[in-house]
C-alpha cells in the first residue's frame, strides 16, 4: 500500500468563466496535476494518493481543502475502507462498474454523489467536500464529509428576553435549521436552497409553511432574488438591501431577528423566512409597521402586562421623536403655552447660554449618539457603564460651563430614554427626530405638526411585498386590532393575520377559551 500526500498552491481557483476550458481525464495524474494547476498558489489545497493493499492498480486520488472536512470521517469512512477492501482480481481499475461498487458497497459516508461535471466538481472542493477519484475513470465522486469549527448555540444577543427560548441562532445554517424544524415537526415546512453571490457562492435557504404562505409572495420573493447581481453576501443584511421595498424609506420594510422562536412564530403566520451561511439573522417577510413594536416575550407572558407593554413601546417611539422639536417650538415661538412659572425657569436657566435652543438640541443629540454608538463597540463589561457615567458627567459639565442648559440636558435624557424602548426602530427614530427638529425650528408647532403628517402620509405608502406596511392600524374591525396595539388572548387569536395568512386564517378553535369554572 501507498499513502502519500501533497499540497498544491494559488490565491483562488481559476475565474469561472475559465472553468469550462478544463475537461475531465481518465488519468488520475493528469487530474491531480489539472487540479494543482487550478490551485495554484493555494497552500490550503491537499491531495491525498490511495492504493489498494491487495491490488495495487487501484489507485485513488483524494482533494479537499484543509480545515473544512472531518478528518476523522474521511480516514475511517474513506480511506481505511479502500486500501483494506478484497476488490476481485477480475475487476479492472477505472472502469464504470467499479467506481459504482466503490460508492455503493466500499464507502462508508452517508452522502456520496457522482459527478462528470468540472465546475461542479469543484465548486465541491470549495464548498468544503471532498472530491474522490479513481485511476482510469473520467468522472469523481463528491464526499459530503464537512467539518469545521462553529459556535454554539447561546443567548440572543439583540433580543433579550425574561421568558421563553434562550437558544439563539448561530453563523452555521444547518444548525439554524435544526432550530426551526424541531419547533415545526410538520412536513408542510419547506425548504428550498440556492446560492447567491458570484464569488462567494453564500448558501441560502427559504423556509416556509406551503399551506399557510403566499405563493404570490413566494413567487415574487424568487423573482427579486434572481435578480441579485453581486460578488458576494456575507450578511442577510447584503440582500434585505437588495430586495427590499421603499430602498429609499428609513423604515425596514422586511424584519430581522435571530430569534428562532420569533422565525417560528412567524412562519405560523403565512410568512417567509430566508436565511445564509454565516449569518445568525434570519429574514422575515411581509414585515409590517406594528411587528417594531412585539417581541417573542408578549406572548409568553400575561397578555394584560404584554398589552402595556406594547403601548409603552409605542407611546416611547412618539416621545423620542416629538419631545426635542415640541420643547423647540414651545420655547422659540409659542412660549405662551408654557406655563408661567415653567417659562421663567427655562428662561433663567438659558440665562448665560451663547446658542440658540436648536443649537442646544442637535449639539446634546449628538453627544448622546457618540455615547451609545461607543457604549456598543467596547466591551460589554465596561460598555453600559461608560455611556451612563459619560452621559452624567459631560451633562453636568455641560450645564455647569453654560454650555447648554439644565432643561435641555432633560429633554435629550428623556429622548435617549425612550429611544432605547425600541431598537428595532432606533436608525429611523433617529432620523425623522432631526427632520422634526429642524421643521420645529423653522416653522415652530405648526412645522411639528406638518412633519408628522408627511410622516403618516409616508408610513402608509409603504409596502412589504405587496402587503400594506400600516396594515391593521386604524382599523376599526375587531380581528385587525387583536395583535396590533394590544395583545389579545390567544384564545381570541383563532384567526391569523389578513392578508398575510390569507390561504388558511384559521389559526385554532374559537370555542376553546380556556377552563372556566
Amino acid at each position: 500500500m501507498k499513502n502519500q500526500e501533497t499540497e498544491s498552491g494559488g490565491t483562488s481557483p481559476a475565474n469561472e468563466t475559465s472553468l469550462s476550458t478544463y475537461s475531465l481525464s481518465s488519468s488520475l495524474d493528469e487530474m491531480l496535476a489539472l487540479f494543482r494547476q487550478i490551485f495554484s498558489n493555494d497552500g490550503t489545497l491537499r491531495i491525498r494518493l490511495i492504493e489498494n493493499a491487495q491490488c495495487s492498480s487501484i489507485r485513488c486520488g483524494l482533494i479537499y481543502i484543509d480545515g473544512m472536512i472531518d478528518r476523522n470521517q474521511i480516514s475511517e469512512g474513506v480511506i481505511k475502507p479502500i486500501t483494506s477492501y478484497q476488490f476481485d482480481e477480475s475487476e479492472r481499475s477505472g472502469t464504470a462498474e467499479l467506481m459504482d461498487k466503490i460508492r455503493k458497497q466500499v464507502l462508508n459516508v452517508s452522502d456520496v454523489t457522482d459527478s462528470t461535471d468540472m465546475e461542479e466538481i469543484i465548486a465541491a472542493i470549495i464548498s468544503g467536500k471532498t472530491v474522490f477519484l479513481l485511476d482510469g475513470y473520467s468522472g469523481a465522486l463528491n464526499i459530503s464529509a464537512q467539518g469545521w469549527e462553529i459556535r454554539a448555540i447561546s443567548d440572543p444577543m439583540t433580543e433579550k428576553a425574561n421568558r421563553g427560548s434562550r437558544e439563539g441562532f448561530t453563523e452555521s445554517m444547518q444548525v439554524n435549521l435544526t432550530l426551526i424544524r424541531r419547533r415545526i415537526q410538520d412536513s408542510d415546512l419547506k425548504f428550498i436552497f440556492f446560492e447567491v453571490g458570484t464569488r462567494s457562492k453564500t448558501q441560502t435557504c427559504l423556509c416556509y409553511m406551503e399551506s399557510l404562505a403566499s405563493p404570490d409572495i413566494l413567487k415574487e420573493l424568487q423573482g427579486r432574488l434572481k435578480q441579485v447581481e453581486i460578488d458576494h453576501i456575507l450578511d442577510t443584511g447584503y440582500i434585505a438591501e437588495l430586495i427590499r421595498d421603499e430602498p429609499y424609506s428609513p423604515f425596514e420594510t422586511i424584519g430581522s431577528t435571530e430569534r428562532p422562536d420569533t422565525v417560528v412564530g412567524k412562519l405560523m403566520e403565512g410568512r417567509i423566512a430566508l436565511l445564509i451561511e454565516g449569518s445568525p439573522f434570519a429574514l422575515t417577510l411581509p414585515y409590517v409597521f406594528v411587528e417594531n413594536f412585539q417581541t417573542s416575550e408578549d406572548y409568553y407572558m400575561n397578555y394584560y402586562f404584554a398589552s402595556f407593554n406594547r403601548m409603552l413601546r409605542i407611546f416611547g417611539a412618539f416621545l423620542s421623536f416629538s419631545i426635542p422639536a415640541v420643547y423647540v417650538a414651545l420655547v422659540t415661538y409659542s412660549q405662551e403655552m408654557v406655563p408661567t412659572q415653567l417659562l421663567l425657569s427655562i428662561a433663567k436657566a438659558r440665562m448665560d447660554v451663547p446658542f440658540p435652543t436648536v443649537v442646544e438640541a442637535l449639539l446634546m443629540l449628538i453627544v448622546f449618539e457618540i455615547l451609545r454608538e461607543a457604549g456598543s463597540r467596547i466591551p460589554s463589561n465596561v460598555g453600559q457603564a461608560v455611556s451612563i457615567v459619560g452621559a452624567l458627567v459631560l451633562g453636568q459639565a455641560a450645564v455647569d460651563a453654560r454650555i447648554v442648559s439644565a432643561p435641555m440636558v432633560i429633554v435629550v435624557g428623556l429622548t435617549g430614554i425612550t429611544t432605547l424602548l425600541n431598537p428595532k426602530i432606533t436608525g429611523p427614530l433617529i432620523i425623522i427626530r432631526v427632520l422634526l427638529l429642524i421643521l420645529a425650528f423653522l416653522l415652530g408647532i405648526y412645522g411639528y405638526f406638518l412633519g408628522l403628517l408627511g410622516l403618516v402620509v409616508h408610513l402608509m405608502s409603504l409596502r412589504s411585498f405587496g402587503v400594506s406596511y400600516m396594515i391593521g392600524v386604524g382599523s376599526i374591525r375587531p380581528q385587525d386590532i387583536k395583535d396590533t396595539v394590544i395583545r389579545v388572548p390567544w384564545w381570541d387569536m383563532y384567526l391569523r393575520p389578513v392578508v398575510i395568512g390569507a390561504r388558511n386564517m384559521k389559526r385554532k378553535s374559537s370555542k376553546n377559551k380556556g377552563h372556566q369554572r
